[in-house]
């Protein structure tokens, strides 16, 4: 049996909330045991505790005071954080269609000059990846991704764009993106997908959840505009290839 892992650390959020914190930076395997400990207060559930919010490095939780005391309930979190992650949970898999460049990703040919490349290797780069959803947040639906290759790492825009569109796909340091809903972003735009990663009526409201695995396929302008018009009727566009 593995040994139990390092204790995280725990800092006080509030007069209700703790934040169980593994990393201070960007990292896999502290996000994993993000996800596991999130996962063990969904089945073992400790009374008072009311809602978890998981993000790349640590797990804020939120708590009744009245139910449960800060001493109390961090003696539980960090027995439960230290338990060895198991690795045989499935992971869900999913395809995600892009139309890359031109309208659909208005920064492309700025990143293929900033790599000294062309766009269609940075399309080709970008495909070629494995990645790993780490963490929802932002907006609704904004799937934070890990595991960009790092010839496609590239530091924010120094100016902010105030509006991008629903569906962008970008890169930003060194994580990916997916942006269901037009907002703000100082990411570059490489393409747009017509995937609703969230959608309110929908059932899942939620697409994409943290842990799941992606990797992008393209497509062009006539096949976009296709899946665009089934999406907007609530289909599921995405292909689960494994769960």
């Amino acid at each position: 049996m593995a040994a139990p892992l390092s204790p995280p650390r725990l800092l006080p959020s509030g007069d209700s909330a703790i934040t169980v914190e593994f990393s201070r930076k960007i990292d896999d395997e502290a996000n994993r045991r993000v996800l596991a400990l999130d996962r063990s207060l969904m089945s073992e559930p400790i009374a008072g505790v009311t809602e978890t919010v998981p993000t790349y490095r640590s797990l804020l939780v939120h708590y009744d005071p009245a139910l449960i005391d800060f001493a109390t309930l961090s003696q539980k979190l960090v027995e439960l954080a230290r338990r060895p992650v198991s690795a045989s949970d499935k992971t869900r898999r999913w395809r995600v269609p892009v139309a890359y460049g031109g309208e659909y990703g208005i920064d492309l040919e700025d990143v293929a000059k900033t790599l000294r490349t062309t766009p269609d290797d940075v399309v080709a780069r970008h495909i070629a990846g494995d990645y790993r959803v780490a963490m929802l947040g932002f907006t609704p639906g904004w799937s934070y991704l890990s595991g960009l290759q790092e010839s496609l790492h590239m530091p924010r825009r120094q100016n902010p764009r105030l509006l991008t569109p629903a569906g962008t796909i970008s890169v930003g340091g060194v994580q990916a993106g997916i942006q269901c809903l037009a907002g703000p972003s100082g990411w570059h735009l490489l393409g747009c997908t017509p995937v609703r990663t969230y959608l309110l009526h929908r059932e899942p409201t939620f697409l994409l959840e943290p842990g799941d695995r992606v990797t992008f396929y393209q497509i062009d302008a006539k096949t976009y505009v296709e899946l665009e018009r089934a999406a907007e009727h609530g289909e599921i566009i995405a292909e689960l290839i494994a769960a």
